[in-house]
């Protein structure tokens, strides 16, 4: 019983640590995309970040992946290399922080159905009928409140592609974790992008402002430093120890944190319907990742 205890803590922390530190990258894309080309912004800051992971690899030596787990490298450079850092900047040059921090409580339910799909699970109907309830929570919240006239707008549609990517990238990476580790997995991901992420950002950084000042750099350092290396580092650890279903549950944290974040750092007002939304959303996910858990010890 101690030893289950001891395995189980390093798993909460690592992840709770990449929770924590993802929750503030919408509000730090938000202030980086005031002044800088979106596509610098999501490209720029994997360019960076690939700088560091070669740097970790050298260093520890770590070996190289080998046949179809370049394929799945591929996937999670798809969803969290490209897919998602693209769709959240292009997103949040006219969206706000918060509005898209309920979105985005839809990740960890998302996350559980392509672990689900890739491990041919077969989870009960209350499983699948949570994740649609969340899924339909997120787009009432979107035709209600960000869309015209019942529509989604265009940038709701790049949170939606942002969520799903996002998930993929989650899922795949989280199951490579458990042989690459959680910073090999990262870090070869963040590798295998750069033939296209560095000449992307290169051509990007003609856009960006005469005169950005410091505060939209600051933001793009933290999401090259922090969002794009060190929280996947631990994240991806947590989930290759305590599983995609049990450690993603601390994911729950991560729209509460983002909307207390975007109030504290960019002052936008979190309306009752906007956590109404959140909490609804959560509720959801609350069930999903229950049950999935269940599937998965079984």
């Amino acid at each position: 019983m101690r030893s289950k205890s001891n395995a189980t803590v390093p798993a909460a922390v690592t992840a709770g640590l990449g929770v924590l530190g993802f929750s503030l990258s919408l509000p730090m894309t938000r202030l980086a995309v005031a002044a800088l080309d979106p596509w610098f912004v999501a490209f720029g800051r994997s360019v960076g970040a690939a700088v560091l992971a070669a740097l970790y690899l050298l260093v520890t030596r770590a070996a190289r992946p080998a046949g179809a787990q370049w394929w799945r490298l591929a996937v999670v450079a798809l969803g969290v290399v490209a897919g998602f850092p693209l769709f959240t900047s292009l997103a949040l040059t006219t969206q706000t922080s918060s509005h898209g921090a309920v979105v985005i409580a839809a990740l960890p339910a998302l996350t559980a159905v392509f672990a689900v799909l890739r491990a041919g699970e077969r989870p009960p109907p209350v499983f699948w009928a949570a994740s649609l309830a969340g899924l339909l929570a997120v787009l009432v919240f979107l035709a209600l409140g960000g869309g015209v006239r019942g529509a989604l707008s265009t940038a709701d549609g790049y949170l939606l592609a942002a969520v799903l990517l996002c998930a993929l990238g989650y899922a795949e990476g989280g199951a490579l974790a458990r042989d690459l580790g959680g910073a090999g997995t990262i870090c070869w991901a963040l590798l295998l992008a750069l033939p296209v992420t560095a000449p992307v950002a290169l051509a990007a950084a003609r856009g960006n402002a005469a005169d950005p000042g410091a505060v939209p750099w600051a933001a793009f350092g933290y999401l090259t430093v922090i969002s794009m290396f060190l929280a996947f580092v631990a994240w991806y650890a947590g989930l290759a120890r305590g599983g995609v279903a049990r450690a993603g549950q601390l994911q729950l944290a991560q729209p509460v944190l983002t909307l207390a974040w975007s109030a504290l750092l960019l002052g936008e007002a979190v309306t009752p319907a906007t956590l109404g939304a959140a909490l609804a959303v959560l509720a959801c996910v609350v069930l999903t990742q229950r049950t999935r858990a269940q599937v998965a010890s079984a």
